[in-house]
């Protein structure tokens, strides 16, 4: 069973920041691309970030490019999404995701995704 177990939210001051994990479980995890998403209070779903084993890491949001990053943890099954210089608009329930079917190639065609993480931006 294919499974994505996302964690590390919670509230976090304007500027701050936080770092998300990706547990997974069920396939393969060092073959394939894992991305994070998310969808904020009465917002559409935005496509963040996607690390790939072999072809790096691939942005789909400017408004996080030089404030948050992607690595990934073969050996833990574990992907983390580090957050800094947050802001109010950040506020969001966040997602990783994976499409087994592309393998290490990124996309934002998610075929699974784990139940989210949520994270509060405040002052």
């Amino acid at each position: 069973e294919v499974q994505l177990q996302a964690s590390g939210g919670g509230s976090v001051r304007p500027g701050g920041s936080l770092r998300l994990s990706c547990a997974v479980s069920g396939f393969a995890f060092d073959d394939f691309a894992i991305g994070w998403f998310r969808q904020g209070p009465g917002k559409e779903r935005e496509d963040l970030l996607c690390t790939s084993p072999t072809l790096g890491n691939t942005y789909y949001s400017d408004s996080v490019k030089g404030r948050f990053t992607i690595s990934r943890d073969d050996a833990k099954n574990t992907v983390y999404l580090q957050m800094n210089n947050v802001d109010v608009e950040d506020t969001a329930v966040y997602y990783c995701a994976v499409r087994l079917a592309l393998r290490k190639i990124c996309t934002t065609r998610y075929e699974y995704w784990g139940q989210g993480t949520l994270v509060t931006v405040s002052s």
